[in-house]
């Protein structure tokens, strides 16, 4: 879906906000799609990485990034396969982009991300494909028009797995596109306690990007946590934004 320029300055502000972001900081965004965060917070003077397993919206990435003379370093990467280890002041998770795998490989991305953030520094994960925010709202079908193109979204939540299997589809004038996906999908307190299992603690939870408290409907989670010291046991509390 377009998503319009205003909503993702709106977005990058609270992310410098939740990252505690001083000038000139190293900052990962992963998966980073088509990276809209990643140019936006490279415009904004930060040393960002973009990693996405697709080749296409790498590309996209690479080409927008061309086009504003901005400087990103594209990886071409599986999530759950970062190399870093503490090279980055911040990390994020935005776009509904968790969920991806089964839990051993969701707990693998998340261990992931704590070993290439800085004690002491931050990570924010955001999602919709969270139960509070998923369920009250579940819709089998949904479609909307946007920017002249026609979208699909198809679901169906396996319960014995707590996943939700996506079928999406957008339509253009002369032809059209589909993909499938799944999302494991998880509660609140589930992915607090996945964070702190990898090693994060400070666990902040809100129920939008304008900061609203997380509660049942919510839209969306977003999570902001705090990669403890290193030879700390994971582990840490956590309230509400």
């Amino acid at each position: 879906m377009a998503i319009p320029a205003e909503a993702t300055l709106a977005e990058v502000d609270l992310l410098e906000r939740h990252l505690r972001l001083a000038p000139g900081c190293r900052v990962l965004d992963v998966p980073c799609g088509h990276g809209r965060h990643s140019l936006a917070l490279a415009q904004r003077g930060y040393r960002v990485t973009g990693v996405d397993f697709s080749a296409d919206l790498l590309a996209s990435a690479r080409e927008a990034s061309d086009t504003l003379d901005t400087a990103v370093e594209w990886l071409e990467r599986d999530m759950r396969d970062l190399p870093w280890q503490g090279d980055f002041d911040a990390v994020f998770c935005a776009g509904s982009s968790f969920g991806y795998f089964e839990d051993g490989g969701n707990r693998d991305f998340l261990e992931a991300c704590a070993r290439a953030v800085k004690p002491g520094g931050r990570f924010l994960l955001d999602s919709g494909w969270i139960a509070e925010s998923l369920f009250p709202n579940f819709h089998e079908r949904l479609e909307m028009d946007v920017s002249g193109l026609h979208f699909i979204a198809e679901n169906r939540y396996d319960p014995l797995q707590a996943s939700v299997e996506n079928r999406f589809t957008v339509a253009r004038t002369g032809g059209g596109e589909t993909r499938p996906a799944r999302h494991r999908v998880y509660t609140c307190r589930e992915v607090i306690g996945l964070l702190e299992s990898a090693g994060f603690g400070e666990c902040e939870a809100s129920g939008s990007w304008a900061g609203e408290p997380f509660t049942l409907g919510s839209p969306r989670l977003l999570v902001v946590a705090t990669r403890i010291a290193s030879g700390s046991m994971p582990g840490g509390g956590h309230r509400r934004a």
